[in-house]
């Protein structure tokens, strides 16, 4: 028996929000079983999050929920694992692309941040250290850093906050501890914020993206 690995063209569905005059461009990766709306609008409620281009990134499988109505979407398996982090890196790249060059000539390129929750941290932390553009910073919230950049990354990290409920169940303390190490490991700029709640967003970790942000423009 040969194994085939077959290249061909797919589209993906990327929900974008303008602001007027924005201070830079956040990019969110939704998790297993979310889609783009689901991520767009948690963004949404980051305060100050209208003086962004926001961009919704749903991932290239889609599955009906139980209800059989419902679009629901996953990142990817462990099954052809490296040409499923190639191929949606490169579906980030193609997105990004297509806003900056279509309708966003005066969004600061260099002022990129990429957030993930739950499956798509792993996303958020690929797109910024192989994708096309360059990260400001990198928001995780209820997952880990991908085994790959564990030890070493491709390119300098930029400031990571990292989210984790202390009622977490999946991204547990000891998952955390050991991000932590090895962002310490490779001098990382980095923050861990351990917040009331579980595998969710809360108002406090809002708080703390609300901080990231402001860092991050200020740095600029």
């Amino acid at each position: 028996m040969r194994t085939l690995s077959i290249e061909t063209p797919t589209h993906g569905r990327v929900l974008v929000r303008d602001a007027a005059d924005p201070a830079g461009t956040l990019v969110g990766f939704h998790g297993y079983g979310q889609s783009a709306e689901t991520m767009l609008a948690d963004l949404e409620r980051i305060p100050g999050a209208d003086r962004w281009r926001l961009i919704s990134v749903q991932a290239l499988n889609r599955f009906y929920g139980r209800d059989s109505q419902t679009v629901m979407a996953s990142w990817m398996t462990r099954q052809d694992r490296d040409d499923a982090i190639a191929d949606n890196v490169e579906y980030v790249n193609r997105a990004l692309t297509q806003v900056f060059n279509a309708d966003a000539p005066d969004v600061p390129n260099d002022r990129v941040v990429f957030l993930g929750f739950s499956q798509g941290v792993a996303m958020a932390y690929r797109a910024a250290l192989l994708g096309r553009y360059p990260a400001a910073g990198i928001v995780a919230l209820g997952g880990d850093i991908p085994p790959e950049f564990k030890v070493r990354a491709p390119r300098a990290w930029p400031p990571v906050l990292i989210g984790a409920g202390d009622r977490e169940v999946w991204y547990t303390d000891t998952k955390v501890r050991a991000d932590e190490a090895a962002l310490v490991f490779q001098q990382a700029p980095h923050e861990v914020v351990r917040f009331a709640g579980g595998h969710e967003w809360t108002d406090e970790f809002r708080q703390a993206v609300v901080r990231t942000l402001a860092h991050i423009q200020l740095r600029a």
